[in-house]
């Protein structure tokens, strides 16, 4: 019972938050001046009456709090409008956002599964020359901006042409059966990923070193050791759980920072994302993608804070215990 008060007052949390974001958002967009129909108008294949559709779902005549209000409706409704090809917005949504999302939770799970084991071998070590090792390439990591790594690949890839560049998938690929269909997409992001993966494994190894040697410095991990519990059993059973739950709380802001991160690095490599979208979208001033994209990635990112509260609920007692009170 006291779990699943947690849950709903997390969820309940984010409501005020998606408010706020959507408020900030629109208000940035429509104090500017550019006409959210400006691109419309331009595009021939626009007939009159989409024009006037969208001006009324905008109410571009009314005061510019009742065009939020509009705008808000619209948008629970799922009626995003349109872009400035005249192409569905929920459409485009649809078909980038599950490449975002890919693209993200690949590069988290091997973050995860290569950067926590890599943290607390560099804080067991602590001092020795693996630990000076990995401290200098997680300094390097951290120091290299994604844009400029993106690039670097991006000229290796068409200098070796090893790599295929744009896209997530090749021209032939509704002609291959299941595996080559699986190969295809895999080269596709070995690059993106690789950039996203380097940047994230450097600054996720160092915290969990950190968090780790904290730990271990503390008393009762002292006392454990007096007591003569083996190394193994102090280290794994006693400092590790304390020293992920941290990192778990940082899952979500990781995962904010990747989105932020791949936004440059799709566009490098032209991999068909949302990342990609907001950015295309801003440079040709397409109000209604610009909304929509910003309020999907807005979601995105509390959904990632919001799964790693959930996942602290299974890895720390007080919160399943109390959790009002976490």
């Amino acid at each position: 019972m006291e779990i699943l008060k947690y849950v709903l007052k997390r969820i309940l949390q984010t409501i005020p938050l998606l408010f706020i974001v959507s408020l900030v958002s629109f208000f940035i967009i429509r104090l500017s001046p550019v006409d959210p129909l400006a691109e419309l108008k331009l595009n021939p294949s626009v007939s009159q009456e989409t024009l006037q559709r969208e001006r009324e779902r905008l109410g571009l005549d009314k005061p510019i709090g009742i065009q939020y209000i509009l705008w808000a409706k619209s948008f629970v409704k799922g009626d995003l409008g349109i872009t400035s090809n005249g192409e569905s917005v929920a459409q485009k949504l649809k078909e980038r956002i599950p490449n975002t999302l890919l693209l993200t939770t690949l590069v988290i799970f091997l973050t995860w599964i290569v950067g926590i084991p890599l943290g607390i071998l560099a804080a067991v070590k602590w001092k020795s020359p693996l630990d000076r090792i990995l401290t200098v390439l997680t300094s390097i990591g951290m120091a290299i901006p994604s844009f400029f790594f993106a690039v670097l690949l991006l000229i290796f890839a068409v200098k070796t042409g090893w790599f295929p560049i744009g896209g997530l998938t090749g021209a032939n690929y509704a002609d291959l059966g299941f595996w080559g269909k699986f190969s295809d997409i895999t080269k596709h992001l070995i690059l993106p990923v690789t950039v996203l993966f380097t940047i994230s494994l450097a600054g996720l190894q160092r915290q969990m070193r950190g968090n780790l040697l904290d730990v271990l410095d503390s008393d009762y991990v002292k006392f454990a050791r007096a007591k003569g519990v083996s190394e193994f059993k102090v280290i794994f059973k006693h400092a590790l759980r304390n020293a992920v739950n941290p990192m778990i709380t940082l899952l979500g802001f990781e995962f904010a920072g990747l989105l932020s991160g791949a936004a440059l690095t799709e566009y490098v490599f032209q991999y068909p994302g949302l990342g990609r979208l907001i950015l295309e979208a801003v440079m040709k001033s397409d109000i209604n993608l610009v909304m929509a994209s910003l309020m999907m990635g807005a979601i995105m990112l509390i959904l990632g804070n919001l799964i790693a509260d959930l996942l602290l609920i299974f890895t720390d007692p007080r919160i399943r215990t109390g959790g009002e009170n976490a």
